[in-house]
């Protein structure tokens, strides 16, 4: 008889566990980013899974170069996983269009976002929004503190204390002023020409304007960039026209070149590799008491497959991506990924603080030539890196180079007809 209770007793327990672990729903992530892969095993999920119980994740991310391909053809076959990582504007935007990306604008964690969090992954009207923000890129100019100290040069918020500053670290001759090369091109436009633009065409105000067809690329607003870029020839040193990306980066961790026209993606290699102290400033303003803007883009952020047979669940995560949580969470573990949500998000990095600063004090845009305006031939974007580079190699005027540009622009482009 007890042996008979135990077995029964055993037969029961087994049973409800059983069930039990036929509640729980495992959510598979999409993703290009393959580097960050013990951030998401050891931090984030951990952290999901405490406050979800009865929800898994997996997270199976693809080669970056393969990602567009792979997702594509899954979705195609049906075997793609509930949550897809997404990239900003149009290669989204056609999953979306296309139904394979549903519609998150009344999701509730959507209300911690900005409108221009949002652009990113939104419809053209901003009528959707299919992907939920998780991190941007700050631009800006890392500069070495070392450096400024031994020329006795302070950090600029001016244009013509930038200049100034650039003329004594040229004089003093133990520095390159700045490192950047023009070999690889897209440099000189991103890090180039729209970090220092919004300044000019005043964030989203231009930016906006220019798509709806309102201004134009030979307004002396969008010249005026390509102006300050004709002078930074004389500051990147002797053969910056053949110097690379890699480069550059090498130039300024080795402690040869003062300031570094960047990205914030950069902090975590550079922190690796510098044995000075660094720190940012943002783009100058043109004059003292004048509002300053930065490039803080839309990089990243993760969708709802249409398809998912989980679709309360997948909500649940992506409920979870708009929370401080995983606000924090992420953008300490990747210091120079900021979160886009409206959350106060603490940065445990000390130049990761300073970029993050920024938005306290200045009005955030996104790279000019993201948005729609790329979606033709000439691509605006590819022909922003060109013109860039030809103005500050001197082949082409400023003036020349938005006339140009616009002509590209208004051949395929109605509004700018």
């Amino acid at each position: 008889m007890l042996k008979r209770t135990i077995t029964g007793g055993l037969l029961a327990t087994t049973v409800l566990c059983t069930h039990a672990m036929a509640q729980d729903v495992t959510l598979t992530i999409e993703s290009w980013r393959n580097d960050d892969l013990a951030i998401w095993q050891d931090q984030i999920i951990p952290a999901f899974e405490a406050a979800n119980p009865g929800i898994k994740i997996k997270f199976t991310p693809s080669a970056p170069a393969e990602y567009n391909a792979v997702l594509n053809s899954k979705l195609d076959a049906g075997s793609a996983g509930d949550l897809v990582t997404c990239r900003p504007f149009d290669a989204s935007l056609a999953l979306y269009d296309a139904g394979q990306l549903a519609n998150l604008s009344d999701l509730d964690g959507m209300k911690n976002f900005s409108d221009v969090a949002k652009s990113g992954w939104s419809t053209d009207d901003g009528s959707a929004t299919f992907c939920v923000p998780m991190a941007s890129v700050i631009h800006g100019f890392i500069y070495n503190k070392d450096a400024f100290a031994e020329v006795g040069v302070e950090v600029p918020s001016t244009e013509a204390e930038f200049f100034a500053a650039l003329d004594k670290i040229k004089e003093d001759g133990n520095y390159t002023p700045m490192a950047m090369g023009t070999n690889d091109q897209w440099e000189a436009a991103t890090m180039g020409y729209n970090n220092i633009g919004p300044n000019y065409w005043k964030g989203e105000e231009g930016r906006l304007a220019l798509i709806n067809g309102e201004q134009k690329l030979t307004d002396p607003q969008w010249v005026a960039p390509f102006s300050q870029l004709a002078k930074w020839g004389s500051y990147l040193g002797d053969g910056y026209e053949a110097q690379t990306y890699p480069d550059s980066q090498n130039i300024f961790t080795l402690g040869r070149a003062a300031i570094y026209p960047a990205g914030s993606w950069e902090i975590s290699g550079f922190n690796n590799l510098v044995d000075f102290e660094m720190g940012a400033f943002n783009p100058p303003v043109q004059a003292a008491g004048d509002t300053c803007y930065i490039s803080d883009h839309t990089d990243i952020a993760i969708g709802m497959n249409a398809n998912t047979a989980h679709p309360e669940e997948t909500k649940t995560f992506l409920n979870w991506v708009g929370s401080a949580e995983f606000a924090k969470i992420y953008a300490n573990a990747l210091p120079g990924f900021f979160s886009l949500s409206n959350h106060e998000v603490g940065m445990e990095d000390p130049l990761a603080q300073e970029f993050v600063s920024w938005r306290s004090k200045c009005e955030s845009s996104i790279r000019s030539t993201y948005q729609i305006l790329s979606r033709g031939t000439p691509n605006l974007e590819n022909e922003t890196w060109n013109a860039s580079v030809a103005v500050i190699r001197g082949n082409e005027t400023p003036e020349a180079a938005g006339e140009r540009l616009q002509k590209g622009l208004a051949s395929w482009y109605e509004p700018q007809q």
